[in-house]
C-alpha cells in the first residue's frame, strides 16, 4: 500500500485476497503508511477495518526507521561535494 489511493473497487478486490488466505497461509504485506491511513488509502474505512482486523490477528508486525536507503548516495555526495568545495566535512 502506497501513497496513493486505490482506485474503484480495488480496496474490495485486496480483501477478497486477504479474506480468502486468513487462517490458511501466510500473507507479507509492505506499506510505508501507518495503519491509521488505510482507510483513506482503501477510501472505504469499513473495508480497512475488516482487512486490518484480519491481517493484525496472529500477526507480527516488523517496523523499520532509519534513513532513505535510496538516498545514500545522494548524501555521500553532497558530503564530498561539500568537503571539496569548502575543505570541510560536517558529518
Amino acid at each position: 500500500l502506497g501513497y496513493l489511493p486505490l482506485p474503484g473497487e480495488a480496496a474490495s478486490a485486496l480483501f477478497q485476497v486477504i479474506n480468502q488466505r486468513y487462517l490458511k497461509t501466510s500473507i507479507v504485506i509492505t506499506t510505508n503508511r501507518p495503519v491509521g491511513a488505510w482507510g483513506e488509502i482503501l477510501g472505504d474505512t469499513t473495508v480497512a477495518a475488516a482487512m486490518l482486523d484480519r491481517l493484525l490477528h496472529r500477526s507480527v508486525v516488523v517496523t523499520l526507521d532509519g534513513a532513505s536507503y535510496r538516498l545514500r548516495n545522494h548524501h555521500a555526495a553532497a558530503g564530498e561535494l561539500r568537503r571539496v568545495t569548502t575543505g570541510t566535512n560536517l558529518h
